[in-house]
């Protein structure tokens, strides 16, 4: 294989089949950043032959604009903008308007948008009968694969996917729902009673009252947990084609609504491979138990034949370091710092993180904390049960799906996604009736 240029913008890619001598030049595109592909779209057609990549870890499924991932580097940035420099300086309705429409908004703009989500927050009252339907020990996940999947079932209004229009109240609708029916799920499950949201406050304030609101009392609002919610969602709004985002894609190029894409995203991302990274890393403080086992443990995890592996360091994007661990891990000091809490696990946390980040073995391969294992901690200080956490993320992640899922049907070559395979069952055999069968 070899790559030529056939003009001063554009290279291709000879691919020659040794068996045959036959060659075939495949286009080779180039993003903004990142590593140039090759476009294999008309491979079948030229050569009788696919690709074949399990997992797609090597195949580009689209063109995108909204997020640039260098593992390498340790650098996640939206629409140009670095995840460091937004999550010191914006807040997370700026970050998801700039999702979804590609540019940060101007004051005029901004308060538009905030004020178009604050207003969309109440879900239809007839919605409260469906949490009845399920056990109060249901996994709150569970729920939310429901009850966001029947939202499709009360806002006819906006289902033309083909009309701007629809799809931006659409839009609108899941980003504002999704922290009700999250803070409804969560109050289902521990028995409280639904708090319906406020438009005084702004969405992190929102979603900590509606989760830990009661109506006998004010609630206070504490601008330290307000700030490290914030934080929490916008570094967890979008982070490329991962699987929940290409399961997102994958149900979207079917033509289905947005509010069944988005639940298609949520069943996805409840795979403990994906969006239970952050409940892995308490489970792994429980098993290590108390301060005293860390040696012991940190002895383990460098060891390959033990199955022990410490959670929620390293990362298998960031090759380097998680450009979202440091924003976190100074959240994370302030709400344990104000909170005051003497709670052993998180005492254990602190006492792993100081040790692993001392420790060689760690350092040099760069195993460092990732954002998970700060997310697990701050939401176990706020309150919030472990069976919560995948929730709380999807809904963080709601911003991407839908701004992923609006890109991809503006996108005029939209198709219907179809992977390919590579058959080894039998090979046609002649079938056998019954009474002849051996």
């Amino acid at each position: 294989m070899s790559a030529e240029s056939v003009s001063e913008n554009q290279k291709t890619f000879t691919l020659t089949n040794n068996n045959t001598g036959d060659s075939v030049e495949l286009p080779v595109l180039e993003g903004t950043c990142g590593p140039p592909v090759i476009d294999v779209r008309k491979l079948y057609e030229q050569t009788g032959h696919f690709t074949f990549d399990p997992s797609f870890t090597a195949t580009g499924s689209c063109k995108s604009r909204l997020t640039f991932i260098d593992g390498e580097k340790g650098i996640l940035m939206h629409r140009g903008y670095t995840i460091e420099e937004l999550a010191e300086n914006s807040s997370f309705m700026e970050v998801a308007y700039l999702l979804l429409n590609g540019d940060l908004p101007n004051q005029a703009e901004f308060t538009k948008f905030e004020r178009d989500i604050t207003y969309h927050t109440m879900v239809h009252e007839q919605i409260n009968y469906f949490y009845r339907g399920f056990r109060r020990d249901a996994h709150p996940m569970a729920i939310m694969c429901g009850v966001v999947g029947a939202l499709s079932a009360f806002y006819h209004d906006s289902l033309d996917i083909w009309d701007p229009r629809q799809r931006e109240i659409s839009a609108h609708r899941l980003i504002a729902k999704i922290p009700t029916l999250a803070a409804m799920t969560y109050k289902y499950t521990v028995g409280q009673p639904f708090m319906y949201p406020r438009n005084d406050l702004n969405f992190p304030e929102n979603f900590l009252y509606m989760c830990f609101g009661l109506p006998p009392e004010p609630y206070q609002v504490n601008p330290v947990l307000t700030n490290a919610m914030d934080k929490i969602l916008i570094l967890h709004a979008d982070h490329e084609q991962n699987a929940s985002t290409s399961t997102v894609r994958l149900a979207g190029s079917s033509q289905a609504n947005p509010f069944a894409c988005i639940a298609s995203g949520i069943a996805s991302l409840w795979g403990p491979s994906h969006g239970g990274a952050n409940q892995a890393v308490l489970e792994m403080l429980d098993e290590i138990g108390d301060k005293k086992n860390i040696p012991e443990f940190i002895e383990r995890a460098k060891n390959k034949d033990d199955p022990f592996r410490l959670m929620g360091f390293g990362h298998r994007v960031y090759k380097n370091f998680d450009p979202r661990a440091g924003v976190l891990k100074k959240a994370c000091d302030e709400v344990l710092d104000d909170l005051g809490i003497n709670d052993p696990r998180l005492e254990l946390a602190m006492e792993l993180e100081r040790i692993a980040l001392e420790d060689d073995y760690f350092v040099e391969r760069k195993l460092f904390p990732n954002v998970d294992f700060y997310s697990g901690i701050i939401l176990k200080a706020m309150g919030f049960p472990v069976s919560m956490f995948t929730v709380l993320f999807a809904v963080a992640r709601t911003v991407g799906w839908v701004s992923q899922w609006k890109e991809m049907i503006e996108e005029p070559s939209l198709r219907i996604g179809r992977p390919r395979q590579l058959y080894t069952g039998p090979a046609q055999r002649p079938y056998v009736p019954m009474d002849k069968r051996k």
